[in-house]
């Protein structure tokens, strides 16, 4: 057990040091950007759930499917480590500033070991999803970083 906690540790710090880079790494999370400036959607609005200081509001889903109990660690609301039993979901809102929009806020998942098919430990299927749409999942437990995403 002590093993696979500081094994989780390390994959956990991996993923939280990748995410410090700010570097663009292209893929989905472009669809989540704010609307150009000064292009409004129809009534008026300028999309997003901006409020008049440029901020908005996404809805950030993180889940770990499969059966039993395992450990899972996550960044989205704050860093966390919690044993949860199986399937798990979390929610949250995250109010982005224009400086967050611009470099993106890491959120991410790495889920605890859960029993194959084949009977071998392998980690828990994730995914994430922002408002509605999925933005990664770890191909049903092969990805053994877990899911992360830069919400934008």
């Amino acid at each position: 057990m002590r093993r696979a906690t500081a094994g989780l540790a390390l994959v956990v710090s991996g993923v939280l040091l990748t995410g410090c880079g700010g570097g663009d790494d292209g893929g989905a999370e472009g669809k989540h950007a704010p609307p150009a400036s000064g292009s409004e959607e129809p009534g008026g609005g300028t999309g997003g759930g901006a409020d008049e200081g440029g901020e908005v509001v996404r809805e950030v889903t993180l889940e770990v499917r499969g059966t039993g109990k395992t450990q899972i660690a996550y960044a989205a609301d704050g860093n966390r480590t919690e044993q949860a039993t199986l399937p798990w979901k979390k929610t949250v809102e995250l109010s982005l500033t224009k400086a967050e929009q611009e470099a993106g806020v890491l959120v991410s998942v790495v889920p605890g070991s859960v029993p194959g098919d084949d009977g071998m430990l392998r980690p828990a299927p994730c995914t994430i999803t922002v408002d509605g749409e999925k933005v990664d999942d770890n191909q049903d437990g092969k990805d053994v970083l877990g899911c992360k995403h830069r919400v934008k």
